[in-house]
Order: structure tokens, then sequence, then C-alpha cells
């Protein structure tokens, strides 16, 4: 049986990834219990866990905000995304295991599934399966400083709001991608692996160009 407190995190986080409420825009506690229909003390440990999981920021003074990233961030993460990630691609095309080959494609086709479906309702499927498969690209290229250096940028709730932006056809893009990469990196091609990877983070940057800029106050 679902607990009060679980209710009301996972409906908080629900809305906050479906983009109910915006980057940037505050998360008064008497609002958040009216709309649950909770008190507020599950409320006050939902906002906890969300912080701890990146979702939501607690401003000194000014209480819980929903976690945003400004064009510039977004222009710096996916800048060095573009370059580090690609890099990661092209080791890994020159020692990439037959094991990590098999599993890559294993992630790819549960990732089409997916969206065969329709992602709406495995968003979180999708976002996990698909942090796994950029990892293991990285993993593959056993580089430890570069998989360190990416650990930092490469961030879960931004993944996440990431393929919610994505229309049909920018997500069956990514799907074939993917496909392309991993046929690049077991032909051994270095230089194709790479134009693959930076080809499909470049995408993800695009597909955020529509995000709403940070406002304050609940959205209704």
């Amino acid at each position: 049986m679902v607990t009060i407190a679980e209710r009301a995190y996972l409906e908080i986080r629900a809305r906050v990834l479906a983009g109910d409420y915006p980057g940037g825009s505050r998360l008064r506690e008497e609002e958040l219990a009216k709309a649950v229909g909770v008190s507020r003390t599950p409320v006050r440990e939902a906002l906890r866990r969300l912080d701890a999981e990146g979702l939501v920021e607690f401003v000194p003074n000014r209480g819980a905000h929903v976690a945003a990233w400004s064009e510039d961030d977004l222009a710096e993460i996916f800048g060095l995304r573009t370059v580090l990630e690609g890099y990661g691609a092209r080791l890994c095309a020159r020692k990439v295991a037959a094991s990590d080959l098999e599993e890559l494609c294993a992630l790819a086709e549960q990732m089409e599934s997916l969206a065969s479906r329709g992602v709406d309702g495995h968003y979180d499927e999708m976002a996990v399966l698909n942090h796994r498969f950029h990892r293991l690209v990285i993993e593959a290229a056993g580089n430890k400083r570069l998989a360190g250096l990416l650990d930092s940028l490469v961030q879960f709730p931004l993944q996440h709001r990431t393929l919610r932006q994505y229309s049909d056809e920018r997500l069956a893009r990514s799907m074939a991608q993917h496909r392309e990469l991993v046929q690049a990196l077991a032909t051994g091609d270095g230089e194709w692996a790479e134009a693959a990877m930076r080809a499909h983070v470049l995408g993800a940057q695009h597909s955020l160009e529509p995000m709403q800029a940070p406002v304050e106050g609940l959205s209704a």
C-alpha cells in the first residue's frame, strides 16, 4: 500500500518532470499540499527527496525551487558532452568487447520497444536505459578520467527532461542514432563512432530549445 508520504512524493515528482512547475519556479509547501490533497509534512519530506535527486533546489531564505538550467548552462553542458562523449566513442571503437556490444544492442532494442509503444508513461524507464547506454560506451572506452569528467556533466534529471521534450520524429532519430553508433563501434571505426555520438548529443541539445524560461511562482 502506498503511504501518504510516498503518494505526495510521486505526484509532485511527476508534475515537476512533466513541466507543470517550470524550472526556477518556487514550490510552496502550502500550495503543494492543497494540490496533492495532503498535509504539509509529507510535502516537506517529498521536497527533501526531490532535492537529493537533483530535481529541486533549496535556496537560502527563498525555500524550494524547481531545478533550472539557463541557456548558458545548457550550452556549456552539451558543448562539453559533445566533445567528451565523442572522444569516448572514438576510444571505445578501438577496444570495445563483444560482451559490451551485446549489451549496447540489448539496451538499444529495449529503448526502441518503449518508443514503439509511446514513451508517455515510460520516461523513467527510458531515461535509465539511455543513461546506461551512454555510460557503457564511456566505460568500454577504458578512460577513468574521462568517465569522472562526464559524471559531473551527465545529470539524470536533465536527461529525463530532455526525453520529455522529444517529438516523435526526434525520438525516432535518437533511436536510429543509437543503432548507428553501435554499428560504428562494431566495425571499429573511431571516426564514424565519434561523429555519430556528436550528432546524437547535439540532437539532444536541440530538443531543449523550446523549454520555458524560469518563472516565479507555481503554474496553474
